[in-house]
């Protein structure tokens, strides 16, 4: 297919590289030069502007961008995607942002006849590279089967969440609980090893007991207890502590709108942030256990 994508960074840049490998003819934008001539190098033609990209002869276009105002910018600003595109593109946003934000800018779309469904994944920059994420759609049934092929080039678990915005719902609720269990999972190992306990052992036992969880078995924040963890290489090349931060605020945000109670997500926010303002939001969040150790 022919498919415009616009944000190549950490996260689109491999998602864009592997739909070039799955024979698929791109044409792409981002604000960093490197990261378009990686593309280009791969097969993919590259545009000034995203109106250049939604402007040509595309079947779908994919964004994959760092928060609601840059989807806000891209999709209805004065030069933005949506003053060029033919009405026969579908378009995918991936990016993760507020529910309201993605109802919005799908209902200006489908309002000059462009389908469009929210997309958000999880799975990291590794899960990116290797063509495993987790896409998490919302939209029509009729537009997630069109789309479900494309995303299966790039992915490995493509879930149709409900109506436009449920993917972004989905999202943040997962990362809203994945922020909570991490600081669960650092205050109870901290605890232990404080107390003498072998970090090693003490994670086998909460990871074959009632404690188990993510956090502890495959993404455990005690150096060494598990090899391939950021932990184990100094907090590096993981999901950073102020993406969490980000997606924590979009949860809060989202629960005031639902006036939904989210007590728990609202502190794990407010100790994210407090990391952050320590310098600390470029490490991956499981070093959140770093403000809870000795000095």
């Amino acid at each position: 297919m022919k498919i415009g994508f616009i944000g190549l960074g950490n996260m689109g840049g491999p998602m864009a590289l592997n739909l070039v490998k799955a024979g698929h003819q791109l044409s792409v934008f981002d604000l960093v030069p490197a990261s378009v001539q990686k593309l280009t190098e791969a097969g993919a033609k590259a545009f000034a502007s995203p109106a250049e990209v939604a402007a040509q002869d595309i079947d779908m276009l994919v964004t994959m961008l760092p928060a609601s105002a840059h989807v806000r910018s891209v999709y209805l600003g004065e030069n933005g995607i949506l003053s060029t595109v033919k009405n026969t593109v579908l378009l995918i946003d991936s990016s993760t942002i507020d529910p309201q934000t993605a109802r919005e800018v799908s209902a200006a779309a489908q309002k000059q006849g462009n389908a469009m469904v929210d997309a958000p994944v999880s799975g990291g920059t590794g899960g990116a590279q290797a063509g495993t994420l987790t896409f998490m759609v919302g939209g029509s049934e009729e537009d997630f089967a069109r789309v479900k092929p494309i995303l299966e080039n790039m992915g490995k678990n493509i879930v149709y969440c409900g109506g436009t915005g449920n993917g972004q719902v989905a999202k943040i609720a997962n990362n809203m609980l994945l922020g909570i269990s991490m600081i669960g999972t650092a205050e109870a190992m901290n605890l232990g090893v404080s107390l003498g306990m072998d970090p090693k052992i003490l994670a086998g036992i909460i990871n074959t007991s009632s404690g188990r969880c993510w956090s502890s078995e495959v993404y455990n924040p005690y150096p060494g207890v598990v090899e391939t963890a950021p932990a184990s290489r100094e907090y590096t090349g993981g999901f950073g502590a102020d993406l969490m931060l980000k997606d924590l605020g979009l949860a809060t945000e989202a629960a005031k709108v639902a006036k939904a109670p989210v007590t728990l997500g609202a502190t794990a926010q407010q100790l994210y942030q407090t990391f952050s303002n320590q310098g600390q939001g470029g490490l991956d969040f499981s070093a959140i256990i770093k403000m809870l150790q000795k000095a």
